[in-house]
């Protein structure tokens, strides 16, 4: 008994292994906790430094495409429009695998690379429409004699319904017409515009008031400038829409991109698959796309649009920087107040 008693009392002994023991497991225990934070810190540098050269690698060939479009571009000032043309499409094709590069890289980009990137992108586009109508002097002259005689037009005069055919017209205008599909200078009139003729090709909509245009088919671009009080349907667009100085109408399109400026009280159907961005506009507001027609299943098929995958209530406002706050210069379309029947 007193050999046992000896025993536990000495430093050596039993008792004192079991102390050793709990202070070793707590050392263990706080190393491999420091081991496990700092792996969680290399892995976060390691992250960052990947999204780092994610972004650079992004802005490095971003850049470079977009100065070689820039360049092409270039090469068409005082170009004859036999020179013109082709370049124009090569523009528009590499334009448009610049965005879908863009939107393929939205995962990894800052806030503000992305706004770079979009606003270049938009630039590209208006250049490329900007040199096409330099380079269709008689565009908008031909167009009219196309209008009386192709386009689907209502009971109401339109205001060149008198204009006589040109006898060379309807060839310029074919050639037009295989670079770009246009409605400009119209009021108070009902346009249509086949598969057949807009198909991926850019669309053009400018100075029209109080019309009513249906756009079947899946165009490349559409670009809606200086519109008022119109109701405008489209088909699903491969790429982007564009819309500037557009006042009291309503909207429908499914698209990739939707970039809208300066515009007011207007109503937009929309089926998106990246983001709606809004700028310098007020009284905006949204809702899901609703126009229907019978080849819209194909049109989509067409444009390559994701049928299941619609942002129509996530809109960026550039002129909105509060976070947590909802800009006053869009809202939701509330649900009772939606359209959804378009044609009789």
């Amino acid at each position: 008994m007193d050999a046992t008693h000896e025993v536990s009392r000495e430093p050596g002994g039993f008792a004192g292994e079991s102390g050793a023991d709990k202070i070793q497991e707590r050392l263990q225990k706080r190393h491999q906790a420091r081991a496990e934070d700092a792996e969680r810190r290399k892995e976060a540098k390691e992250s960052k430094s990947v999204a780092e050269e994610k972004g650079e690698y992004f802005s490095s060939s971003f850049n470079t495409e977009r100065a070689s479009i820039e360049e092409l571009l270039s090469s068409c000032s005082g170009a004859d429009r036999a020179v013109v043309t082709p370049r124009l499409e090569e523009a528009t094709a590499k334009t448009l695998q610049l965005q879908k590069f863009l939107n393929d890289s939205m995962l990894f980009l800052t806030q503000y690379e992305l706004r770079r990137a979009q606003a270049a992108l938009q630039k590209l586009q208006s250049s490329i429409v900007e040199i096409r109508e330099e380079a269709q002097p008689r565009k908008k002259f031909t167009f009219r004699s196309r209008t009386k005689a192709t386009d689907k037009v209502s009971d109401a005069p339109s205001p060149e319904a008198d204009t006589p055919a040109d006898s060379g017209g309807n060839k310029v205008d074919g050639a037009a017409e295989s670079v770009q599909c246009s409605f400009s200078d119209l009021d108070n009139v009902c346009l249509t515009k086949t598969a057949e003729e807009i198909q991926k090709r850019d669309v053009l909509l400018t100075h029209l008031s109080n019309c009513k245009v249906r756009l079947f088919g899946s165009p490349s671009t559409l670009h809606l400038k200086h519109i008022d009080s119109c109701e405008i349907l489209c088909g699903p667009v491969s790429s982007s829409v564009f819309i500037d100085h557009c006042t009291n109408s309503t909207l429908a399109m499914p698209c990739q991109q939707l970039r809208t400026h300066n515009t007011t009280d207007t109503r937009v159907y929309l089926h998106v698959t990246s983001r709606a961005i809004i700028e310098d506009c007020h009284g905006v507001s949204f809702a899901p796309f609703s126009w229907s027609y019978p080849t819209l299943e194909e049109d989509f098929d067409v444009s390559g649009l994701d049928r299941d995958r619609n942002n129509w209530s996530q809109v960026d406002d550039f002129n909105w920087l509060a976070a947590g706050t909802h800009s006053p210069n869009w809202t939701v379309i509330p649900e009772v107040d939606r359209k959804t029947t378009w044609d009789p």
